[in-house]
């Protein structure tokens, strides 16, 4: 896969093109996704990445959690589209596959195994690698956008009023100042924007961390010959609220025949890192055996990648008395997300979509951008991160005190819809609908959607994962 070639010069901006240029800090998807959502307003747009950047599908240090299951949400797919026309048609020629939900996955929730009913949402899955190679190259054939990769960030120049640009260490060594009308830090979980505006004399901004306590193993396998095409993907989910640490598991078919498997438990049931316990754990300490089953005939092709790094975090930048012009933090920077929703691509397309189309309301350079970015990223986080916390606030330790009251009503009501999805399509697929962040969480709330949830299931539960017999056969499975 080729892509333009990347810049490695030193770059300085003049006076007179400071105001049109934007600087996005950060190479990975959410900052590739913000350069393309600004090149139509700006003059140029340079995006600023402290690693080397591949040429292709190949991993990178500064994204080690693409080593773990990746998927992309059709809320996101839709937005990806419309910033990157074309762009899921390229993607799946390169690889990756396009699955309908729930039709093609087979799921064990807290509440019973879904069954598998007819198209309501889909997913796009792929390794994170090559999603963000055929993200990148589309991103940098737009001639506006210019990467300038290996370089790191020291900090923001300008004042609390406003930010005037970014002062930069190139591989060189040598430390520079980058003019810009605007900067975007969407540099992720290690952000230092807080630092940055203290330094400029703001206050430091409101944060909400809740921390289940998950850890990750994942690797890669060879699927069995029958199962290289068309499986689908199988979720065994963790219940935060069963009395045991929550353990779960996620097979998810990725290019070139390969099964890209991540397991995951949560304090004092958390996965082993050692490959020779891989197995064991999927067998012995999920709900249901069926991963370790399946992987039974798989060849692996991987160690295992490990990580803890999985809080939820948020920064409530929107909520800040005074906000400086011509900066925006965004992406994983402003909510971090536990990955097992797999939400986080999916809110940095919408994020960046929603970004886009405010600037061509409003205009560039207009007065008070940044604060109605803040506030646009502020209220397009808010779905996914209501999702996560609202199961994660029930781990033990997760928070210091624990759900509040709002957070267990709200619990109760969701566990009984999803105990409804079991066996009622109309309700799977409006569940669907949310967790796909196709709609917003108030689609939960309609009267229709009320009652069902009183009736409850209107078939009975599945005894077992919904493996069709091709499936089975394809897998090695009785």
């Amino acid at each position: 896969m080729s892509q333009p070639s990347l810049s490695r010069a030193p770059v300085r901006c003049t006076s007179l093109s400071d105001r049109t240029t934007a600087v996005v800090l950060g190479g990975s998807l959410s900052g590739l996704l913000a350069a393309r959502a600004l090149a139509p307003f700006a003059g140029r747009v340079l995006l600023v990445e402290r690693d080397a950047l591949p040429a292709g599908p190949e991993p990178r240090k500064g994204v080690p959690q693409a080593r773990h299951v990746h998927q992309l949400w059709s809320g996101g797919a839709r937005a990806l589209e419309q910033l990157l026309p074309g762009v899921t048609g390229r993607l799946l020629a390169a690889g990756g596959t396009r699955m309908a939900v729930p039709t093609d996955m087979v799921a064990l929730s807290p509440h019973g195994w879904f069954r598998r009913w007819g198209e309501s949402a889909f997913l796009l899955r792929s390794s994170r690698d090559l999603l963000e190679a055929v993200v990148r190259r589309d991103v940098l054939a737009d001639g506006r956008v210019t990467a300038v990769d290996r370089t790191e960030v020291l900090g923001l120049t300008g004042s609390r009023a406003a930010v005037t640009g970014v002062r930069l260490r190139g591989p060189d060594g040598a430390e520079r100042t980058l003019g810009a009308g605007l900067v975007v830090d969407a540099t992720g979980r290690g952000s230092r924007a807080p630092r940055w505006l203290a330094a400029l004399g703001l206050p430091a901004p409101r944060r909400r961390e809740v921390s289940s306590g998950v850890a990750y193993a994942s690797r890669l396998f060879r699927a069995p010959g029958g199962a290289a095409e068309g499986f689908p993907v199988v979720n065994v989910q963790a219940d935060p609220r069963g009395g045991r640490p929550g353990c779960g598991g996620v097979l998810m078919p990725v290019e070139d025949g390969r099964w890209m498997v991540t397991l995951f438990g949560s304090r004092g049931g958390e996965p082993s890192p050692e490959a020779g316990d891989f197995l064991r754990y999927a067998r012995e300490e999920l709900r249901h055996p069926v991963i370790a089953e399946l992987l039974a005939g798989a060849e692996p092709l991987s160690d295992v990648a490990f990580t803890r790094t999985t809080a939820n975090r948020r920064h409530y930048y929107e909520r800040m008395p005074a906000w400086p012009e011509n900066f925006a933090v965004l992406g994983d920077a402003v909510c971090a997300l536990n990955p097992v929703y797999g939400h986080g691509m999916t809110v940095a397309a919408q994020t960046a979509l929603a970004v886009r189309d405010l600037i061509r309301r409003r205009g560039w350079g207009s007065a008070g951008l940044a604060r109605h970015i803040q506030r646009t990223v502020g209220r397009t986080v808010r779905t996914a991160w209501d999702l996560a916390v609202g199961s994660d606030v029930f781990y033990p330790q997760a928070t210091e005190t624990g759900p509040t009251l709002r957070e267990r009503v709200t619990a109760a009501y969701v566990g009984r819809l999803m105990y409804t999805a079991t066996g009622n399509g109309r309700i799977a697929r409006r569940v669907t609908d949310v967790t796909s962040l196709e709609r917003g969480a108030q689609a939960l709330l309609a009267p229709s959607v009320l009652l069902a949830a009183a009736v409850g299931p209107l078939k009975p539960a599945l005894d077992g994962p919904p493996l069709t017999g091709r499936e089975r056969r394809a897998a090695g499975l009785p």
